[in-house]
């Protein structure tokens, strides 16, 4: 029995989401995710997106974060 998936809506994302999002764009899967959803994403794309939230969070809560966003 396959569970229901629940549309991304875009009005009101979290800031976790949001960073989701924007590193799935980064990686070239942003399309994919929104039509068919995270559990479209092959293994190796999951793990890509995993490395980098680790890696952007752990660059937030050391202060490189903003140097980073600004550096875009």
């Amino acid at each position: 029995m396959a569970k229901k998936q629940k549309k991304i809506d875009l009005d009101n994302l979290t800031p976790e989401e949001e960073m989701k999002l924007e590193i799935a764009e980064e990686i070239g899967v942003y399309d994919k995710v929104l039509a068919e959803g995270w559990r479209s994403l092959s293994a190796k794309e999951s793990g890509r997106m995993g490395g980098l939230i680790a890696k952007r969070k752990k660059m937030q809560e050391s202060g490189l974060g903003e140097e980073f966003n600004q550096n875009k």
